[in-house]
């Protein structure tokens, strides 16, 4: 494994436990964690299952990485997947990083930083221009092909669909732009307001808090598999978008349900009535 991989699930592990120990602390200055539990929705009984009301999904079942790495083959021939490859990896492990250690910056500023370090990793001439360019990607994406149709049959079944991301709210906002997507979400949650990163449970908060609805009544889909670990740990009901068709992380928990593309979440959500 390479080394940048090396320690990445325990690393994991690490961070969530720490998140979890610190989220009663995370409640306002002066509230009690009983005052704190207070403003939740109440939790169903043990054994029954909560109609499904909402979906709060990750950007990446929705929005198509993809052009960001054919750029980066276009303005590195021959190095594109590995600079996407370290890029991702960094992207990633800051964010884990910077909650582990609360040196918060949001995830735009995460995104460049990692830039920056794979290009002096892989020795590539990556100038103002190069960089600009691939940053600017990040705000120009479109929607995978099934996302529409998808997201028109649950609004019209009368499920609320809002975002939660890493992304900054800059990011989301130009995003649902480029992929023509106005009107569909009621609300695009970004880790931001919370000054953190998924999987602390502060980000995965922010639906509750934002909804009214018990973290029952509310499926989480998520594009990687520690995101679906994350969110199970948390209490969402889980639908894994496992588009690239990879095997789950080896976190001792799983999705509620997984498939390879939004249809699959739609009949989930369909199947939990």
């Amino acid at each position: 494994m390479p080394p940048v991989l090396s320690n990445r699930r325990g690393f994991l592990d690490l961070v969530a436990g720490a998140a979890g120990a610190g989220l009663l602390a995370s409640a306002p200055l002066g509230m009690s964690a009983s005052c704190a539990a207070e403003r939740r929705p109440a939790r169903p009984r043990p054994g029954a299952r909560a109609k499904i009301k909402a979906i709060a999904f990750d950007a990446f079942p929705i929005l198509d990485p993809r052009p960001i790495a054919a750029l980066a083959e276009e303005l590195f021939p021959g190095k594109g997947a590995l600079l996407m490859d370290t890029w991702r990896v960094r992207q990633f492990e800051y964010t884990w990083l910077r909650t582990a250690s609360q040196r918060y910056v949001d995830f735009w500023q995460v995104t460049g930083d990692a830039l920056s370090f794979a290009g002096a990793m892989l020795k590539l001439d990556l100038g103002e221009r190069e960089r600009a360019r691939l940053l600017g990607a990040y705000l120009e994406l479109r929607a995978w092909p099934d996302v529409l149709p998808a997201l028109r049959s649950l609004r019209d079944a009368g499920i609320r669909l809002v975002f939660l991301s890493n992304f900054t709210p800059r990011m989301l906002e130009a995003c649902i732009a480029s992929a023509r997507l106005g009107g569909l979400f009621e609300r695009a949650l970004s880790a931001d307001q919370a000054r953190t990163y998924k999987p602390d449970p502060r980000a995965y908060e922010l639906a509750v808090d934002a909804l009214g609805l018990g973290r029952e009544e509310i499926v989480f889909a998520a594009f990687a598999g520690w995101d679906a670990a994350g969110a199970r740990w948390f209490g969402y009901p889980t639908f894994w978008v496992n588009r690239s068709s990879l095997p789950a992380e080896a976190l001792g928990v799983s999705a509620d349900g997984a498939g390879e593309g939004l249809s699959d979440l739609v009949e989930f959500v369909r199947a939990r009535g």
